[in-house]
């Protein structure tokens, strides 16, 4: 964008947000059980409110003299924060761990390991989310982890994407008045959740006029004049969003940015998303130029403070779910582009602000994604393709065409689907009318897999994790194999949805949550909590990981062993118990002598899709807790690593323990040898109906293809014809092999460097060896 440029001061507050160290913080979890010590007769959704309220009058606040934006949920800039109502168990046995852990550090301070143990873990053992589900359905838990992995289990629930424009017409004073004339009419069983409202949104105001009093004070300090204007008039924004909605352009900012904070204040969860920005603000934005009150170069600088802002706050988890979701996608996304409700082309001047924020800041969050059609003008798609070309992973790509059909077919309305955002890494959502429980589960049917050939027994333990079906050595046909491998799916899938709804009945009695609830559609009609099924769309999503591993493995098994004859299947079934260490050749053939998906072979890509057709078809016969559909997504955020570290030796050639396929629809690195437009023609084969959850599909360029004009318009083109094949989605490593290990040899100098994990990006030296080796491992396209 011609005449606009990155301020001194986002220079700074980039540099300064960098340097500071991340630790992981316990006051407001002291906040929170002094709260639930002092209520403890009330209901539990009275209790959620009431800490809620505490934590917005008491926790520490802070701010940066030369910040246009304010408001975080700790003092401290990348905190991770220590919730007990959702776990405390896991801190209790990890906190000593957190600075040394493999993935996603935090520093500790001594004294509050010792005040945890005295003043928070007593209060919270057997009370939180966490401990609740361990008595409850634990056990049943556990014995499916193998092939399982059921979320959500210490943790509030994000992945949602609230309503923006409500929140932004009323703000907390409206929506307060709004709970009080509900309150009036109501029902008994209503009351609870009127009055929690109202009680959150007392606290949120409170929580804005703070920072109006920090601002003004730290005014009152400054010799600059131009610093304490600056000042004084954030101070103002946060007194006025205190009282009454948003008016201006700068205004609006800061009450999208309040709400985000407060919903993290309120769940501690991951992927609470804006959504389309660049709609939800350009009125604000276009009266402002108008008035002449701004300039475009003002509401970069504005835009660019609220970036940082999305970069201050990151979700700490167990070692475990570390692994699993590694780098802190805390997955801010805001979606630019696409199409209006009558199908126009939509774009503003704030789409491409956002893409040239994301140009000067190079940062993980926002995860900024852009909406392609078949109308997109090039000004946008070139735009974005520049952006693409810097290296941050960023933006990301979704395909009208293919994802406003697919999901009308789950009885999302037209308007709602020509409307419709994303979550958190890749997840499609409805804005501001839906708990999506995006991220229910995801379920390695690799592993699945394994148990069909062994007889239900694990690879790498011995133990029987799985009903004995039959095994290689007893199958005569390959179609035997199958309906072995079909039974393990129903059997695992069965189970997992058991465990989703005991999940979802804990977070019923122990998570309501009356801030998110207000800014869902139909809650506050209904007087329902959004957790008990009071927003318009209740859908619960399911991850299959790994359908580019599964289709090798079964191509390679019905090939070599069944139509060929060129393995026994006594042999195969050897060679993987003893990760090929006594059959190399073996090995040498099964990657060698198969085709691959990802190569445009139409029968072996035909092996993934035929099973992700049939885990997407059985899964929608089952209806979730709050009466929605279930459906399914092809997207593993970091989980290739450790979901490959629990599957054995497989006959794709794969070793025991490796990292499966990244993404969800991508290649195994390094099989994809006939190019960029092979890996979409293989894709575009997994019909869209798959990925109404969400679809990733990763790939890898070199910065020199990027380097004139040519190179951008062909890259352009690319993404037209990814729009034609009605892929998904689509997004973008730019980075050289020779920097990735540089960077891994030498972090401090690489400190900045950026890389798309999964759906999201992170930075590159926060990443365990383990995954680091993984990316740089991916295949790097030089031409289309």
């Amino acid at each position: 964008m011609e005449g606009v440029f990155q301020t001194d001061r986002i220079k700074y507050l980039k540099d300064k947000m960098l340097s500071e160290p991340r630790y992981a913080s316990i006051e407001q979890a002291l906040i929170i059980t002094d709260s639930y010590k002092q209520h403890e007769d009330q209901p539990r959704i009275i209790q959620r409110a009431l800490a809620l309220k505490a934590s917005l009058e008491k926790i520490k606040i802070s701010a940066e003299p030369e910040e246009l934006i304010v408001g975080n949920r700790t003092a401290g800039v990348r905190y991770g924060v220590v919730f007990p109502e959702s776990g405390s168990t896991w801190v209790d046995q990890e906190f000593e761990t957190l600075p040394t852990r493999p993935q996603d550090k935090f520093h500790v301070h001594p004294e509050d390991i010792e005040t945890f143990r005295k003043e928070i873990k007593p209060y919270w053992e057997g009370k939180s989310l966490e401990d609740v589900l361990n008595e409850r359905y634990g056990k049943e838990i556990n014995e499916i982890s193998k092939v399982v992995k059921i979320n959500q289990k210490d943790h509030a629930q994000g992945h949602i994407c609230p309503n923006c424009v409500t929140w932004l017409k009323l703000g907390p004073a409206g929506l307060q008045k709004q709970a009080r004339e509900k309150l009036n009419s109501c029902s008994e069983e209503q009351k609870n959740f009127y009055e929690s409202v109202i009680l959150v949104m007392e606290g949120v105001r409170s929580f804005m006029l703070r920072y109006h009093d920090l601002m003004m004070g730290l005014s009152e300090e400054q010799d600059d004049e131009a610093k304490k204007e600056s000042m004084i008039r954030v101070a103002k924004n946060c007194k006025k969003l205190s009282q009454h909605p948003a008016e201006t352009f700068h205004e609006a900012v800061q009450s999208v940015w309040f709400l985000f904070v407060v919903l993290q204040m309120e769940s501690n969860a991951s992927s609470f998303s804006p959504g389309r920005l660049d709609r939800h603000l350009i009125s604000y934005y276009e009266n402002d130029i108008k008035e002449e009150r701004i300039t475009k170069q003002d509401a970069l600088e504005i835009i660019e403070c609220m970036w940082l802002k999305f970069n201050e706050i990151v979700y700490m988890r167990n070692s475990h779910g570390a692994k699993y979701f590694a780098g802190f996608p805390i997955g801010f996304n805001i979606a630019v582009g696409g199409q209006d409700e009558h199908g126009n082309d939509y774009s503003n001047d704030l789409s491409f602000l956002f893409l040239e924020a994301q140009k000067h800041l190079g940062l993980p969050q926002p995860n900024l994604s852009v909406r392609l059609h078949e109308g997109t003008g090039d000004d946008l798609l070139f735009e974005a393709v520049r952006v693409v070309s810097k290296g941050s992973g960023m933006p990301q790509f979704f395909n009208d065409k293919a994802v406003i059909p697919s999901v009308m077919e789950l009885g999302i309305e037209e308007k709602d689907a020509m409307d419709y955002a994303i979550v958190g890494c890749v997840e499609l959502t409805t804005q501001g009318n839906n708990l999506g429980w995006s991220d229910s589960a995801m379920f390695n049917l690799n592993k699945a897999l394994e148990a069909a050939m062994t007889g239900g027994i694990c690879l790498l333990t011995g133990e029987k994790i799985a009903p004995d079906y039959g095994s290689l050595e007893t199958y005569e046909t390959f179609e035997e194999l199958e309906e072995a491998f079909q039974k393990q799916i129903d059997y695992f899938m069965d189970k997992m949805i058991l465990a989703c709804e005991e999940v979802e009945k804990a977070h019923i009695d122990l998570l309501p949550s009356p801030f998110l609830s207000a800014s869902i559609d139909d809650c506050m009609e209904k007087g329902m909590d959004v957790t008990a099924g009071g927003a318009k769309y209740n859908l619960s999503g399911i991850q299959m990981i790994q359908v580019a591993n599964l289709a090798d493995s079964l191509a390679a098994v019905k090939q070599m062993v069944y139509d060929d004859k060129k393995i026994e299947p006594e042999r195969l079934l050897h060679a993987l118990k003893t990760n090929f260490e006594e059959d190399e050749v073996l090995r040498t053939m099964l990657l060698n002598k198969v085709p691959k998906y990802g190569n445009d072979v139409d029968w072996v890509d035909a092996m993934g899709t035929k099973w992700a057709e049939y885990f997407k078809n059985r899964l929608r016969t089952f209806k979730n807790y709050r009466g929605g559909p279930y459906h399914t997504g092809m997207y593993t955020v970091s989980a290739h690593v450790p979901m490959g570290e629990n599957v054995g030796a497989s006959p794709d050639g794969r070793y025991a323990g490796e990292p499966l396929a990244d993404g969800g629809m991508s290649p195994v690195y390094g099989r994809d040898m006939k190019g960029p437009t092979a890996v979409l023609k293989s894709v575009s084969k997994l019909d869209k109906n798959l990925t109404t959850n969400g679809g990733l599909l990763n790939m890898k360029f070199l910065p020199e293809f990027f380097k004139n004009e040519s190179g951008i318009r062909k890259f352009a083109g690319f993404l037209r014809s990814f729009v034609d094949l009605e892929i998904p989605h689509i997004q973008f490593n730019v980075v050289r092999r020779e920097d990735l290990i540089a960077a891994k040899k030498n972090p401090e100098q690489y400190r900045g460097l950026t890389v798309r994990v999964a759906g999201y990006t992170a930075y590159f030296t926060e990443l365990a060896d383990e995954l680091q080796n993984e990316i740089i491992a991916r295949t790097s396209y030089g031409d289309i």
